[in-house]
């Protein structure tokens, strides 16, 4: 067994997601789009719970193809909210629905959401020499400047601890602990 990181847990789905998924850096925007989705949908949940509800939200989310989630209405939100399979909060859905405005809106300015979001780190991923979880922030200065740019476009549930999920989801930044085998 590789050494992981220590907040990877037995659960396969756990293991899936950081070995083939977390801090690897991406440039996708609808990936992009999905990711910044899904971490604001987890604030005040466990990751844990999106992952395994995250098949779900792809099918009621239209895949996160945020061109079709502009054009949700009311009766589209009640049904989200009957949805068993993700997570029913009115919030979190009226916020999805209005990001994917926003991402829209920063796709057009700027030719792609990944060029602007990755503004934040440079370009290219920051390559971080945590030796342990206790080590690893919540935010940074980078976070915080993500969450107010983005807040100061209309988007919503993009606090800085949620960005800095995001970065470390996103590869921007490498979060992976210096003994875990994805570190280098």
């Amino acid at each position: 067994m590789p050494t992981r990181c220590a907040w990877v847990t037995e659960e396969p789905l756990y293991i899936c997601y950081h070995d083939e998924e977390w801090g690897q850096p991406c440039y996708d925007d609808q990936k992009l789009f999905e990711m910044m989705i899904l971490e604001g949908m987890q604030a005040g949940l466990s990751w844990i719970t999106v992952l395994r509800k995250r098949e779900n939200f792809r099918e009621a989310f239209d895949n996160f193809s945020a061109s079709k989630i502009v054009q949700y209405d009311d009766a589209k939100i009640e049904q989200l909210m009957a949805n068993p399979g993700i997570i029913r909060n009115r919030l979190k859905i009226k916020a999805t629905i209005q990001n994917a405005q926003q991402f829209l809106a920063v796709q057009k300015e700027y030719g792609s959401f990944s060029d602007f979001i990755w503004q934040f780190v440079g370009g290219q991923p920051k390559i971080n020499h945590w030796q342990q979880i206790s080590e690893v922030p919540a935010t940074t200065p980078d976070s915080d400047a993500m969450s107010k740019a983005l807040r100061k476009r209309g988007f919503n549930f993009v606090g800085s601890t949620i960005c800095y999920a995001f970065m470390q989801a996103t590869g921007m930044v490498n979060d992976h602990t210096t003994d875990c085998f994805l570190h280098g």
